[in-house]
């Protein structure tokens, strides 16, 4: 009971930060630059929670999160200007969508195997991008999709700042959820199990081709959702938005929070994101410091700082409920 309890009081302090604090902050500062940074936090949140469940938990390494994000935005985009569709919506086609085109997908890559699953994304982020680039007639091309309405909702618009903020805190929400759900429990042991070892999973009736592409389908999805909203946020999209470079940057996020530690990847979206503008005072420098801040800390703390098994123990301390905290007990 005291472990359950204190799961629950970690749940509301982390609600009561995200929906009431830091909104109180945002308004008495009355800095739009700060709620919209807050919104970027929330978003890396969604997309490095959807990579640590592919990358940290399954072990594939993947460098195309820019493509899901994108099918989210250009989805949004082009359904907000053209067909004058609502958010939800929007949302709805994009998560069904990508789900789908990321699990038909999955079945294929999974097939191959450490670099090789990586190198095949690479490929597929930069397929991504010369594909919006030259179908001018769906994606504008380089010109990209502008002026693209604020999020709409039953008939009412929610342009302002504080509807939007709640809007990234409840996907970030939603994606802690879900990452929460598919981590911690038998699911995500089975998960980790043919990450380890795909020989010895199949030996325990485990089908690990079929679970990779869920993974990546759930990983695909997650983002998609994040993209619907980065595209109203935004008001543009075009292909400069969906590079290589940032799809890297989320990828050195999860590492440095900790592969496969759902804290982990919270804390480093936080920390690529504001890292940065802390870093503004140094002007032409500050990209120099803060790849020089990623490498040391790559260094000296290999397994990020938060680590799996760290993160693993503190959710059986907060929840005895959980399927870790029950081996531990009949062990």
């Amino acid at each position: 009971m005291k472990g359950s309890a204190g799961g629950i009081l970690f749940v509301v302090a982390a609600l009561l930060v995200v929906g009431v604090a830091l909104p109180l902050v945002f308004w008495v500062t009355g800095s739009p630059f700060i709620a919209r940074l807050g919104q970027l936090v929330l978003l890396t949140v969604v997309l490095t929670i959807a990579l640590n469940l592919l990358t940290g938990t399954a072990g594939l390494l993947a460098l195309d999160s820019v493509v899901f994000l994108g099918f989210g935005a250009y989805t949004g985009a082009i359904l907000s200007t053209r067909f004058g569709t609502s958010f939800p919506v929007e949302l709805l086609v994009a998560v069904a969508g990508t789900a789908v085109i990321a699990f038909l997908l999955g079945l294929l890559l999974v097939r191959l195997h450490s670099v090789f699953f990586a190198v095949a994304t690479v490929g597929l982020a930069v397929s991504f991008y010369t594909t919006v680039l030259n179908w001018g007639d769906l994606t504008r091309g380089a010109m990209g999709i502008p002026a693209i309405p604020p999020v709409r909702i039953a008939g009412y618009e929610l342009d302002g700042w504080l509807a939007t903020y709640m809007l990234a805190a409840l996907m970030a929400l939603v994606a802690v959820f879900v990452g929460h759900r598919m981590t911690h429990s038998f699911y995500g042991n089975a998960a980790r199990a043919i990450r380890e070892d795909e020989d010895a999973a199949r030996s325990m009736g485990l089908t690990p081709r079929f679970i990779k592409a869920q993974i990546y389908a759930v990983h695909g999805a997650l983002m998609a959702m994040a993209g619907v909203l980065y595209a109203h946020v935004n008001s543009f999209v075009g292909p400069d938005n969906f590079l290589l470079l940032e799809s890297a940057l989320i990828l050195t996020a999860i590492v440095i929070g900790g592969l496969g530690s759902l804290p982990g990847a919270v804390l480093g979206a936080v920390l690529v994101v504001l890292a940065p503008e802390m870093l503004r005072q140094f002007g032409d420098l500050r990209a120099i410091i803060f790849g020089v801040i990623l490498f040391l800390a790559i260094l000296f703390l290999p397994r990020g700082l938060l680590s799996e098994v760290r993160s693993l123990a503190w959710v059986r301390r907060l929840d005895p409920a959980s399927p870790w905290a029950r081996r531990k007990r009949r062990s």
